[in-house]
């Protein structure tokens, strides 16, 4: 057990490294979690009739996608027994109860965003979990009644029983970015050899079964979409400044014959005809319909219709999806994407930047159906010209 919870510590903090590279957009949370379940405590006895409920209550923090912690407490009730050879002289199994608590603190490793770091929010994460706690006992009465002997027994005669508790858990924990989540926890604890009243010279082993309600709070982003920084300028070096060159009288130009235009006649049999050319692409983040090279195609589309009319000016617009969270950080985030998006333009295209408007909508206006869509930037622009029918 010790070598195990070694290895999982040792992986959270190469998965802390490793995390610190993500490209999401969720960084970090806090949730409180109630849970309830079923409880055994191993022992000689059948274990189909040694099973009895157990509650926990926790507060546990998420500093990056991959490694958290919480702290917490489980409580309730434990059994455990003889068999009919041990308990003969009462014609039977016995079986006794007594209450426990356990206060604890876990180390939280997400095994499903250390492997696949291209989706941070997906429905099911894989929770894996080592801790240390210490565990209280009390109320062993009905073991006491038994009047068995001090030497099958020898616990049963201690007032109070505290005892270490080493844990190890695999827990199921839905989409992360919801408010309220569900999750299924299974544990093994392995406590002092007190904690069942009998004598074993080995620890007792403790397995609990819980699922649990979650509320996720405090949540904290990071955008991948803001634009870059600038490189600073390389320093200037001084020169000596070099001799000026003899200026050589320049040859006269020859005069360029004259060349009169004349009138365009007018042509009588065709009509002028006003059209409008409408500009409409859309830019995807994170979505199956983002494409690196369709999104080149798409910014080559926009340059070529500036070029085309150099009167036009284009709209470019953010949004942001209301699944993801706030309105406040959606309206910035979405203003980010459309910054970046004249930036490039601007830079990689050289289009003119007074001709390009640029606004955010964040979550108030959702152009799409679908949630994930609405991560996005629209560029619209929309021109007129003539011609002749």
């Amino acid at each position: 057990m010790n070598k195990f919870l070694t290895a999982v510590v040792l992986s959270a903090c190469m998965a802390a490294t490793a995390s610190a590279q993500d490209d999401g957009t969720l960084k970090s949370w806090s949730y409180l979690e109630v849970q309830g379940g079923i409880q055994l405590t191993s022992t000689d006895a059948p274990m189909n009739k040694l099973l009895t409920p157990t509650a926990s209550f926790s507060f546990g923090h998420y500093f990056t996608p991959v490694v958290g912690a919480r702290i917490g407490v489980n409580a309730w009730q434990a059994k455990s027994g003889f068999d009919d050879k041990v308990a003969a002289p009462f014609q039977g199994d016995v079986y006794y109860k007594w209450k426990y608590i356990t206060p604890s603190i876990d180390l939280m490793l997400n095994l499903s965003n250390m492997f696949c770091k291209t989706n941070t929010d997906r429905f099911l994460n894989v929770i894996l979990l080592g801790g240390v706690g210490l565990n209280y006992a009390w109320d062993n009465d009905e073991l006491k009644n038994l009047n068995l002997s001090p030497l099958q027994t020898p616990m049963a005669w201690e007032d109070n029983r505290l005892s270490h508790n080493l844990r190890a858990a695999l827990r199921l924990e839905t989409k992360q970015s919801a408010p309220f989540g569900v999750s299924l926890e299974v544990a093994a604890n392995s406590l002092d050899d007190r904690f069942n009243s009998k004598y074993s010279d080995k620890d007792d082993w403790q397995f609990t079964a819980q699922l649990g309600l979650m509320w996720r709070f405090g949540k904290g982003y990071k955008s991948c979409d803001c634009p870059k920084k600038a490189p600073e300028p390389a320093p200037v070096v001084e020169r000596k400044p070099e001799p000026k060159p003899v200026a050589q009288p320049e040859p006269k130009p020859e005069p360029k014959p004259v060349v009169t235009p004349q009138p365009v006649k007018p042509q009588t049999n065709k009509m002028a005809v006003v059209k409008n050319d409408k500009l409409h692409e859309a830019i995807f983040y994170k979505i199956r319909e983002s494409d690196p090279e369709g999104n080149k195609a798409l910014m080559q589309r926009v340059a070529q219709f500036m070029k085309k009319y150099p009167d036009a000016k284009v709209q470019v617009v953010g949004y942001a999806d209301k699944g993801t969270g706030t309105s406040a950080l959606n309206k910035r985030y979405a203003q980010q994407r459309a910054q970046k998006a004249k930036q490039e333009l601007v830079n990689d295209y050289g289009c003119d930047a007074k001709r390009i408007e640029v606004s955010s909508k964040g979550d108030t206006v959702q152009p799409y159906a679908e949630n994930d869509k609405n991560r996005c930037v629209i560029i619209e622009g929309e021109a007129q010209y003539t011609v002749y029918e």
